[in-house]
């Protein structure tokens, strides 16, 4: 990364505000890096579900309304990073835990409503809890104590995690897609990119669009058949509604016990789902919240270091994280599986050299508008997993590169930081393979019930799966192996890079919350940013 050691390489830093047209092409392409997983998320979960195919549309764009809300209230009042929120994957493992108990009761009305009714309720009550680590400064604490042999594996396994991805390495996937994909991004950002800006600051987009072309020429031509890898379907997208109702509350069903049915003069009859709260659901899911915390903590440091500016100070990293958790409390509400933030559009900005907050901001505007098209979301799903494949290997190879690059403050002569670093990475990738062959959060609890002695507290609901959560994401089980090592391993500060690592961080009194913009300088004008 050697156009990434200082800030040259930004083209457009964190205050600056391109003009609004190229602002908008510019937003569109980060969010167009994040979209193949803000639409996994809830396609995975329609199909636990079993919801409806004529609802799936509105659950789509549910997490695009979420999305643009959040990311706004982030880059506004929160962390004020150029970073996208979305749904998490580590929100996930216990919501599919949530959705499989519930649906198998047998439960009064429909069971995906009656499932989707408690998964809200989980997700609200652990956001609480981030918002009391954020807001009450719990995780900002641990700063001190974060070395980059800390940070470095963290984020390197961020981008790690997504190496084995269906999209990537799927044994029915189109290669040549893939391969064209990928091709097009390196040519577009790493060759033409001084020879007109265009290439320079829409790599990805352009490489995308021109990919989605093909394939669309493809399919209509007969050469990919329906069904097989690359194939665009635009009946999909004909057939969506123009218009989807997305409001709080939103996933009532009539006659319900958990539901008000309100009568309006303009959609008629609206039924409003009131969340369910279980107290097993509430701890499975605060395992999701916690895992997503540390994911957020590496994402924070990756961004900063891509965007030239210190590594986030412990007041920055507090309001982001409260930030968080009050908008996965929104994404309960809303009846979404959370909000975090996403890695993907920081592998964009490493691409790009576009670290604008103003850009990120026009780009949320956007899809909060067309999270209420229904073509929207069906035209996004029908991008094809190779073209999202040949992204994701641009975008997390990119964050790989990143994490790896924080150990050029740290003494590399040091036999205990190379063993702290390459047993972090290590871990960080074979434990949450191992969780996924046990298959399942109930699998894991049913194993840890037969360890002799400890079998009774470590088989518990509560104990197991917050274990199989945590261990199923790989920069929360190298990030926690690397924190532990490094914080009891005899080591001098400057062995560990903390002295130069303290010397280029931000100073707390560097951020400007919320608070101090607009309270603040309303009453004395001096301490406006």
């Amino acid at each position: 990364m050697s156009r990434g050691d200082d800030s040259s390489f930004v083209e457009f830093g964190i205050e600056d505000k391109p003009p609004l047209g190229t602002s908008l092409f510019l937003g569109v392409q980060h969010y167009l890096t994040m979209v193949g997983a803000n639409i996994a998320v809830p396609l995975i979960l329609a199909g636990a579900l079993g919801m409806p195919a004529d609802i799936v549309p509105r659950f789509v764009g549910t997490f695009f309304v979420v999305s643009g809300v959040a990311t706004l209230a982030q880059t506004t009042f929160g962390n004020r990073y150029p970073i996208v929120q979305g749904a998490p994957f580590s929100m996930l493992a216990p919501a599919l835990a949530v959705v499989g108990v519930v649906t198998a009761t047998d439960p009064a009305g429909p069971a995906w409503q009656t499932a989707l009714l408690q998964l809200q309720g989980a997700i609200i009550a652990a956001a609480v809890v981030e918002i009391a680590v954020g807001y009450f400064g719990l995780l900002g604490k641990l700063r001190s104590y974060l070395s980059p042999v800390v940070i470095a594996p963290t984020i390197a396994l961020i981008g790690l995690s997504l190496f084995d991805t269906p999209q990537v390495t799927s044994a029915g996937g189109n290669v040549w897609l893939l391969a064209f994909t990928l091709l097009l991004i390196v040519l577009f950002s790493q060759y033409f990119d001084t020879s007109h800006r265009v290439f320079q600051l829409f790599p990805v987009l352009l490489g995308i669009v021109a990919a989605y072309v093909l394939a669309a020429v493809l399919s209509a031509t007969g050469v990919y058949a329906p069904g097989t890898a690359g194939y665009v379907d635009f009946e999909m997208v004909l057939s969506a509604p123009a218009f989807v109702p997305i409001y709080p509350f939103q996933w009532g069903f009539a006659g319900g016990p958990n539901t008000m049915t309100v009568g309006l003069p303009v959609v008629g009859s609206v039924a409003f789902g009131v969340p369910q709260f279980t107290a097993s659901f509430f701890v499975g899911m605060l395992a999701g919240v916690a895992a997503s915390m540390i994911e957020s903590l590496g994402d924070y440091h990756a961004v900063a270091r891509l965007s030239g500016v210190g590594a986030p100070s412990e007041k920055r990293i507090n309001h982001g994280i409260g930030m968080e958790g009050l908008m996965n409390v929104f994404s309960g509400v809303m009846g979404g599986s959370g909000s975090t933030s996403y890695s993907e559009n920081i592998g964009a900005i490493g691409l790009t050299g576009v670290a604008s907050r103003y850009v990120v901001q026009i780009g949320a505007a956007v899809m909060l508008v067309v999270g209420f098209v229904g073509y929207f979301g069906q035209l996004v799903a029908t991008i094809p997993d190779p073209i999202v494949g040949g992204l994701y290997i641009a975008m997390f190879g990119q964050i790989v590169a990143v994490g790896l690059s924080n150990l050029k403050y740290v003494d590399l002569d040091s036999s205990r930081n190379v063993f702290i670093v390459g047993v972090a990475l290590f871990v960080g990738l074979a434990v949450p393979s191992y969780m996924g062959n046990v298959g399942s959060a109930q699998a894991f609890q049913e194993g840890m019930r037969g360890v002799w002695l400890f079998g009774p507290v470590i088989g518990s609901q509560v104990v197991s799966h917050t274990v199989f959560v945590i261990g199923s994401t790989g920069m929360a089980v190298g990030g926690l192996f690397a924190f532990v090592l490094d914080n009891t391993v005899e080591g001098t500060r400057e062995e560990r890079g903390l002295e130069e690592w303290e010397e280029s961080a931000e100073a707390d009194e560097d951020f400007a919350s919320a608070y101090d913009r607009f309270v603040r300088s309303a009453e004395d004008p001096r301490n406006a940013d």
